[in-house]
Parts: C-alpha cells; sequence; structure tokens
C-alpha cells in the first residue's frame, strides 16, 4: 500500500510541478529543478503524512504530498516585476 502511496504522490507533485512551468515559465528557474522539486516535496509530504497521521489513509496522504509539493514550489517563484531599486540618497 505504501508502494502505491509513494508512486501516487511522486505523480501528484509530477503533474503540479507541470501546471507551474506551464503558467508561471517566465517567472520559475531551469525546467529540471521544478520537476524534481515537485516530486521531491510530493514524496516528502507523502512521507511526513502517513507517518504523523500512522496511515490515516490514502486521499489524507496524497493531500499532504500536494500540499507540502505546492509549498516547496512556491519557494522557487522569482517575483514578477523588476524590483525598485532605490538609491541611498534618496
Amino acid at each position: 500500500m505504501m508502494l502505491f502511496e509513494a508512486l501516487g504522490s511522486a505523480l501528484l507533485g509530477l503533474v503540479l510541478a507541470g501546471v507551474a512551468i506551464h503558467r508561471l515559465s517566465e517567472r520559475l528557474p531551469a525546467r529540471s529543478l521544478v520537476l524534481a522539486t515537485g516530486v521531491a516535496g510530493a514524496l516528502i509530504g507523502a512521507f511526513v503524512t502517513h507517518s504523523a497521521l500512522d496511515a490515516g489513509g490514502v486521499l489524507v496522504t496524497l493531500v499532504g504530498a500536494v500540499v507540502v509539493s505546492a509549498a516547496s514550489l512556491s519557494l522557487l517563484l522569482r517575483p514578477a516585476g523588476r524590483l525598485r531599486r532605490r538609491s541611498a540618497t534618496a
């Protein structure tokens, strides 16, 4: 059962990373880093959720995987516009 949770969470992380690349490609770093972060975040999220809830259910584990994967991917985002830098004298 744990194998299916791991495979399902990795697939969800990959899908989430793909959606992020499709919608936010100009604000993200290299594609391979985004895909790896999505999958790794999902696997870590599934592990933590499964450990914390002691096999509370596959659906709950997958939700935990998606949450941690999305949080991991959000850390890769760059600001949307140019940053305004003020000079020290202004």
